[in-house]
């Protein structure tokens, strides 16, 4: 609390944001091993929390630019790498109590498919979506909730079609694929409008900041 009470710079809460995304990212793929079902669609269980690495991935780029916002990213992608190494590792280790092991291996053993799958779809759609909020920033400064909305649009948009296309594409019809994908997306596109006061906030105050230490990198 004093931290904020002494009003750190914008450049002092950069690794604390990055940090931030860089934890939604990891929580979000460990939530992803369980599905649930959500009227008569079946849902990931990673969209509860996977919004917010988009969300925050909106702030990266706003605040601080293109070039740290895809630092952020790539940070993301090779915490996310470490912690699946360090699942296999932790699997391949002989367990005291064999229920736990099982029950172990089943949420964090993800096939690699899976793995792939999740990878892929992240550095796009995340890197489409810091992409996009750079380009609209630059035509339309004045329109943060139609850029935080656009951006996600294309950015969730490819991510469950890169997602769902790679994971499963084989194992069920197509139908259920193409139906999985737009619920999906259109889940996590609704869950940022939702948030978007939110956002704003948290925006406007870093931008309320003093960003003087340290030279912005855009």
């Amino acid at each position: 609390m004093s931290f904020l009470k002494n009003k750190p710079s914008q450049m002092e809460l950069y690794p604390i944001i990055t940090g931030i995304f860089c934890g939604c990212l990891i929580v979000s793929n460990i939530l992803a091993s369980k599905t649930f079902s959500f009227y008569d669609f079946i849902l990931p269980c990673g969209v509860v929390i996977f919004p917010i690495v988009y969300i925050v991935g909106d702030v990266l780029t706003e605040i601080y630019g293109f070039k740290l916002a895809k630092r952020a990213i790539y940070l993301g992608f090779v915490m996310s790498l470490i912690a699946v190494i360090a699942y296999q590792i932790a699997m391949f280790l002989p367990g005291t109590d064999a229920a736990t092991s099982n029950a172990f291996n089943i949420i964090l053993g993800s096939t690699p498919r899976i793995l792939i799958a999740s990878f892929i779809s992240y550095l796009v759609g995340s890197y489409v979506n810091a992409y996009f909020m750079k380009v609209l920033k630059e035509r339309y400064t004045d329109y943060l909730f139609a850029r935080c909305s656009i951006s996600t649009l294309f950015g969730e948009g490819l991510d469950a079609i890169l997602f769902i296309t790679i994971a499963f594409a084989g194992t069920m019809p197509n139908e259920v694929l193409i139906t999985m994908i737009i619920c999906q997306g259109a889940f996590k596109i609704l869950y940022e409008i939702i948030v978007y006061p939110l956002t704003r906030t948290v925006i406007n105050w870093i931008k309320s900041l003093d960003d003087t230490p340290f030279a912005k990198i855009s």
